[in-house]
């Protein structure tokens, strides 16, 4: 079985994010940039299932400017076979990369694809969702566990009152959540052995799909500042000025 992993090329999650003085978007030149960390999850998770019969071959897929190959590189690294990289500099939008993703798929016709539950860029949390929707495949979301076995996939999922246990049949969509496992870091000589596996490169338009976006961008700005807290002498006061200027209570 085959398993396709999706990983983004994002901002550092340690670099502080400062927006465009034009307020047009934020400031990725002179950005360290590196994989999405919920798509290292996911890679992770692929690898795993190699290591354990459960998979014969995992392929990284990216989609964006030419760079996103050291995200690829990244996931071969970790242990993923060969990549495919749709390269485009137009601004890719959930839709757009989902549907590149389900041609993806209709090329390579894996069993499993695999991808983080959210970017931690835009934080759409759609693609996933989007693609076993265009796929028409059975999709386990925020998965915590996984076990695959006998052409199904036991999912435990992160809900917000707590775990949820579904079986579902493949092929399937998973999206990963945090606590599914521990990325493992890409030793030296995989890292060697990573440059000579494969990038396949294709272009949207020989995909059949079209990237442009449907939404616009009207104006990005930073949250407003934390005002500093203040101290209160007695109850009464502190009461009062949750009334009367917090409007809390």
């Amino acid at each position: 079985m085959k398993v396709l992993v999706a990983v983004k090329r994002v901002i550092d999650y340690n670099v502080k994010i400062r927006v465009k003085a034009d307020n047009t978007g934020v400031e990725t030149a002179n950005v360290k940039m590196s994989m999405n960390p919920f798509d290292e999850i996911a890679v992770e998770e692929a690898i795993r299932m190699k290591e354990k019969g459960a998979a014969t071959e995992v392929i990284a897929f990216s989609a964006g400017p030419a760079q996103c190959q050291e995200t690829i590189r990244t996931a071969l690294a970790m242990g993923a076979d060969r990549g495919v990289l749709v390269q485009t500099d137009t601004e890719l939008q959930p839709l757009a990369v989902a549907k590149l993703l389900k041609a993806v798929v209709d090329k390579e016709q894996p069993g499993l694809v695999i991808v983080g539950k959210q970017a931690i860029d835009d934080d759409s949390n759609q693609t996933g969702q989007m693609l076993a929707a265009l796929l028409g495949w059975s999709q386990g979301t925020f998965a915590n566990k996984l076990n695959v076995a006998d052409g199904s996939v036991e999912v435990k999922r992160e809900v917000d009152g707590g775990l949820e246990n579904i079986k579902i049949k493949m092929p399937a969509v998973i999206t990963t959540d945090l606590r599914l496992n521990e990325p493992r870091y890409a030793s030296l000589p995989n890292i060697m052995k990573a440059k000579k596996k494969p990038i396949e490169t294709l272009a949207p338009d020989a995909l059949g799909v079209d990237v442009a976006p449907r939404l616009k961008t009207l104006k990005v700005e930073e949250p407003p500042k934390r005002k500093s807290g203040i101290k209160v002498k007695t109850v009464a006061e502190l009461v009062d000025k949750l009334k009367n200027e917090a409007g809390v209570i």
